[in-house]
């Protein structure tokens, strides 16, 4: 023991001359490498404006304002994300934040409460759905072109803390005050999972890759296949996407062992990976499609590429966004963030499915979208034009393409049948909302459950509710035009049932109703139904197989 403690000490000076030695060159390193002549330029630039500029000038401010235009110049997602609001930012996607646990829409310069979480702080003190508020935490919420942003301030907070509320109720004559203390409010990325009409079809709607999205998804799957769903469709349209790894989870539930799901590559090693499926999945068998469109991106085109890649599931709809590269978010001494751009994601098959774009803020990236509307590619598949050079192979032979996208093996068009200018105004100036939402305050005491069957029910149905709308529009400046009403009679109804059961059922019931005349999924169903999906996947490998015995 001494013996060692002795060579412990004779080692101590050297070790401790080569330190300093290897700080001085580790110094001197990292300072060359931290002022470099362009470095110095933007020191001096920055020193002549604090000290000469005709106007005083906030560094700090400016700074502030040119860190966005500096990462924007590299490619079109690294972003700057200012303190203020990180905060809700990274909310968005953690999967929960401090509030108290109501869901609201403004109507008519009201905070109206349109459904209460379940076991939530507001559910606690006895916040009803129907109720409006009118005060929280002394700030005024009515009449005052209260925005959402206002809403959110006040109602949001950290965990603990106390807010006072005063709601008006149609029961009672005068305001109701309650004291509420914040508490964790799940934010879920599930946004509805319900069982369809031929009680086999389980459909699963995910707006985001949050945090909690696979441990959601996987409860959906299991539910749905405890009330007998033995295929899944996954709703991914209008996702923009988020955390990959939560794709990952979720697509290795469909994929048996050793199947790639996505690689990324980046300039240095440890933006580098590689997900394989482990074969734990318990849902190896099941049938599935995916649905996207134009606005299913990143994570969204993780999920829908690995199922494509491997002839695992059909996906149905429209071609995806077009978004592969990926991010990493580092939080700055001042509590801002970057996300900056470190890697490129690919699918199995090889293909990156990032579209492209030029260095820099030009405008025809933000375009896309409405370019491939000007270009008829919302209506039809001839228009996209896909680039030769970049041709991929699926495990069973199918050709895919990269560098745009997630292109549908079943192309659905937009569905603008229905859409006439008396529709058209309607939607703008929110009558649908205002009226279903004075209908869901007349029929809302005499709902004894809150199921869809309990709402028809009560409410009236089909021409009796068309009728009482385009009456009530009327007096709200929208004549009865009944040449177009008629033409858009199916759609009308269908929207107007749909917010009611929003209303007075719940979020689920209002995406079920949407869902009837949804022309995609009314497709993905039918092939589901059919059995066509595993026909079309079996028939590519078995072409393949004989493709190669021939060779």
């Amino acid at each position: 023991m001494r013996e060692k403690r002795n060579i412990g000490y004779v080692l101590l000076p050297v070790v401790l001359c080569a330190g300093l030695i290897g700080g001085v060159f580790i110094g001197r390193f990292v300072e060359q490498r931290r002022v470099s002549p362009s470095q110095e330029k933007v020191h001096r630039i920055l020193d002549l404006i604090e000290s000469q500029y005709v106007d005083e000038i906030d560094i700090d401010s400016l700074l502030e304002a040119s860190i966005p235009d500096l990462l924007t110049s590299l490619d079109p997602h690294s972003a700057y994300i200012p303190a203020s609001d990180l905060k809700q930012t990274n909310e968005e996607l953690e999967g929960s934040f401090g509030g108290v646990g109501v869901s609201f829409q403004i109507i008519n310069d009201t905070v109206n409460v349109i459904e209460v979480v379940s076991g939530g702080p507001a559910e606690k003190v006895g916040l009803l759905p129907g109720d409006k508020i009118i005060e929280a935490g002394g700030k005024q919420l009515s009449g005052a072109k209260a925005t959402n942003e206002d809403v959110f301030s006040t109602l949001r907070g950290k965990e603990g803390t106390k807010v006072n509320i005063k709601v008006k109720r149609s029961s009672s004559k005068s305001l109701l005050e309650y004291e509420i203390v914040r508490g964790e409010i799940p934010s879920n990325s599930v946004d509805a999972a319900y069982l369809m009409s031929d009680n086999k079809t389980g459909y699963i709607k995910v707006s985001k890759f949050a945090r909690t999205t696979y441990s959601e998804f996987l409860n959906a799957l299991t539910n749905l296949k405890e009330k007998g769903a033995t295929g899944y469709m996954v709703d991914l349209r209008n996702n923009s996407g988020g955390y990959m790894d939560q794709a990952i989870f979720m697509a290795n539930e469909f994929l048996p062992s050793g199947e790639m799901i996505v690689y990324t590559k980046g300039r240095t090693p440890e933006n580098e990976t590689i997900a394989i499926s482990d074969g734990t999945g318990g849902f190896q068998d099941a049938d599935i499609t995916v649905l996207t469109n134009e606005f299913s991106a990143s994570a969204s085109e993780i999920f829908a590429g690995a199922m494509q890649d491997n002839d695992r599931g059909v996906v149905i709809g429209r071609r995806s966004f077009g978004k592969g590269l990926v991010q990493n978010q580092t939080e700055l001494p001042d509590s801002s963030a970057i996300r900056l751009t470190v890697a490129r994601y690919y699918t199995p098959s090889g293909r990156s499915i990032q579209k492209e774009y030029s260095r820099g803020r030009d405008g025809k990236y933000e375009l896309d979208i409405v370019d491939r509307f000007n270009h008829g590619e919302f209506y039809s598949q001839d228009s996209i034009k896909f680039d030769q050079s970049k041709k991929f192979s699926t495990v069973g032979g199918r050709t895919v393409y990269g560098g745009g996208g997630i292109m549908p093996d079943i192309f659905v068009p937009e569905d603008t049948t229905g859409y006439t200018s008396y529709y058209i105004e309607a939607v703008n100036k929110g009558l649908i909302q205002k009226f279903c939402h004075e209908m869901s305050e007349k029929y809302r005491p005499l709902m004894k459950e809150k199921t869809l069957a309990a709402m028809n029910r009560i409410v009236p149905r089909e021409d009796s509710l068309l009728s009482l709308f385009v009456d009530w529009a009327a007096t709200q400046g929208l004549p009865a035009r009944w040449y177009y009403i008629n033409q858009s009679r199916d759609l009308l109804l269908n929207q107007l049932r749909a917010v009611l059961a929003r209303d007075l059922v719940g979020y689920d019931a209002f995406i079920e109703i949407l869902n009837e005349r949804d022309a995609t999924v009314k497709k993905a169903q039918e092939i589901m139904m059919s059995g066509k999906s595993k026909e079309m996947l079996k028939a590519d490998q078995s072409k393949t197989a004989k493709d190669d015995k021939t060779k």
